[in-house]
């Protein structure tokens, strides 16, 4: 990492040798928790086994309503050298995981990069995010990870300004799933498992469905062989939205979604909208 961070879109310029930046991180790697055969994800991730799940502190983004807030909006957690982190994952017997998880990791990029360098594993490492990242660093981690598991959260600039400080979302997500894409071009499954490729990830958000439309229209016509993921799973943890979905958003969505052919993938059931579901760190 160059003492100037520039890791994500944010390009808040900071020396997190001296100081955090905008992530509220500094100059190394900080997990705040591992879960092992996590079983949380999306099939494809999970599989039979569970993911090695590797949530990261810290994030470039302020969502409002995010799940993992205790360890996002605050930070908690052990400290690692890129160096250390590489020898973390080899410790483990990774043939007991279907999948190694990296949560919220955009704001560690450039060490990461520099830890997952030329590691072969038996599994493939996942790179879920929340879709804010830089499509010139995305081409760099597409050499060291395997699937892109990105978020597209808004399309409405306003929108994104209010629920997650960052009103340029569409614009800079767009574009780097785009990148992600070409970087990953098809979807390689081995028994059930996605080993290279892309997933996007869409929730849908209360009063929201109209912007949500809009995400799978553009998902539809400039992505290729789109593999979506239509969550209903949002459970109010801040204070600017306190209803939950309602069922006949949701089912507009995917009726869209459908009319649209968006097939290829995943749709939630909104039982998944539960406090049960929302991670204690």
């Amino acid at each position: 990492m160059t003492k100037k961070c520039y890791d994500c879109p944010r390009k808040c310029g900071v020396d997190r040798i001296k100081e955090v930046g905008y992530c509220l991180e500094g100059e190394k790697i900080r997990i705040a928790k591992i879960i092992e055969n996590f079983m949380w994800e999306e099939p494809c991730i999970s599989g039979e086994k569970g993911a090695l799940a590797i949530f990261f502190s810290g994030c470039n983004l302020r969502c409002e309503f995010c799940q993992n807030f205790q360890i996002s909006h605050i930070g908690s957690g052990k400290l690692f050298t890129p160096q250390e982190f590489r020898e973390l994952i080899e410790s483990y017997d990774l043939s007991r995981f279907s999948s190694i998880d990296l949560i919220t990791p955009t704001h560690f990029s450039s060490l990461l990069i520099s830890a997952l360098s030329g590691l072969n594993l038996p599994i493939p490492i996942v790179w879920n995010s929340g879709g804010y990242e830089d499509a010139n660093i995305i081409k760099e981690l597409s050499k060291v990870v395997d699937v892109f598991l990105p978020d597209f959260k808004y399309f409405d600039s306003e929108l994104s300004m209010f629920l997650s400080k960052c009103p340029d979302y569409f614009k800079v997500a767009s574009k780097a799933i785009l990148t992600m894409r070409e970087c990953k071009n098809e979807n390689i499954f081995k028994d059930d498992i996605l080993c290279s490729g892309v997933l996007i990830r869409h929730l849908v958000l209360p009063g929201q469905y109209k912007d949500s439309m809009k995400v799978l229209k553009f998902i539809c016509e400039n992505i290729k062989n789109p593999f979506v993921s239509i969550m209903g799973q949002f459970t109010p943890v801040g204070q600017l939205i306190k209803e939950k979905l309602k069922p006949l958003e949701y089912k507009l969505v995917l009726s869209y979604a459908q009319k649209l052919g968006l097939n290829n993938g995943y749709f939630q059931e909104l039982s998944s909208a539960s406090e049960k579901y929302v991670p204690h760190f």
